[in-house]
């Protein structure tokens, strides 16, 4: 099947039915005729037709049968799909919403939209989320890399009396979530929750995914130095109001990173409102998809997302449980 450009128009037209919406998801999981999921044969299957009898139709729509080892399969099986009775169109309606809204969409905005229960839309955004999860890096980021953390969730209510307010003065970082984030800059971006930001906690993340001939950049936080042994380190000193400098013709600042914070902030703060701290990994990988995906269309963009999708489960059960 010829690739539409998505959009809502498009999707609204030429995507109204399963059946449709079935059969791009087969021509983007299975360019080159159907694959087996059970013993792996390509192009060595035909399409069942729903036939009716006297229990009704025995055979859905869009089930394929294996000419290798016999066995029945749909597109779905092993994807995130997998036993959804939500209709393939509505998924791609919210693949495309969750991927072209640059802060994200809450669950009750989905549910609004794609008139589904409030229970369906949130677990289906958390599926979403699953596929967007990036791999690995296979290898190290290199060239200029940021560093930086910053703190998301709720604010302290204000006390009354002059020991609380001096509390909360102290403690601003009290009830919010604490998220270290490394963008090489011009490339990605990976962001990790983290329980206590200490140089301790940091060191095995840089050891992991910053080369040891990157230069790195940060603020004036002794945290992060303490964390980036043997690696070239500037830093600008945001409590004198210094955000840039140049040295020798490179540019010495975090504004790349702060700019990917701020976004992050709006997107929870102005779209999602609370994050729980067991779920803060499934909205930072879809900030950080968004992110690395920037210079994609959203139609590309969105067919990322859907390709990304085959050979993940999230189960209800799962996704309500602390990672």
């Amino acid at each position: 099947m010829e690739h539409v450009e998505l959009n809502l128009v498009s999707l609204a037209q030429h995507f109204s039915d399963d059946e449709k919406a079935r059969e791009y998801v087969e021509s983007l999981r299975w360019p080159d005729g159907p694959i087996c999921p059970h013993c792996g044969e390509v192009n060595n299957a035909y399409r069942l037709k729903p036939q009716e009898s006297k229990k009704g139709t025995h055979v859905r729509a869009g089930v394929w049968k294996c000419g290798g080892c016999r066995e029945q399969f749909t597109v779905t099986v092993g994807t995130v799909f997998e036993d959804s009775h939500i209709p393939l169109s509505k998924w791609l309606l919210a693949y495309h919403l969750l991927c072209a809204s640059k802060k994200g969409m809450s669950a009750h905005q989905l549910h609004r939209m794609l008139n589904v229960t409030y229970r369906s839309a949130w677990f289906m955004a958390h599926r979403i989320r699953y596929t967007m999860a990036q791999e690995p890096l296979s290898l190290k980021l290199e060239g200029v890399i940021e560093i930086d953390e910053t703190y998301v969730g709720g604010k302290l209510r204000k006390s009354r009396t002059k020991e609380g307010k001096a509390a909360n003065k102290r403690n601003k970082t009290v009830n919010k979530a604490s998220v270290v984030s490394v963008l090489q800059r011009g490339g990605r971006v990976q962001s990790q929750h983290v329980q206590r930001v200490t140089a301790e906690n940091l060191k095995p993340i840089v050891e992991q995914m910053v080369a040891e001939n990157a230069h790195v950049m940060t603020d004036s936080s002794t945290t992060l130095k303490g964390a980036l042994t043997g690696r070239r380190h500037d830093q600008v000193n945001h409590f004198e109001n210094e955000y840039v400098r140049y040295e020798d013709g490179l540019c010495i600042t975090t504004n790349s990173i702060e700019g990917f914070f701020a976004n992050l902030k709006r997107g929870i703060n102005g779209v999602y409102h609370h994050v729980g701290q067991q779920h803060l990994h499934r909205y930072l990988s879809e900030f950080d998809f968004r992110y690395n995906a920037r210079k994609e269309t959203d139609s590309s963009r969105t067919i990322l997302a859907l390709r990304s999708s085959t050979g993940k489960r999230l189960m209800l059960r799962d996704s309500k449980q602390a990672n």
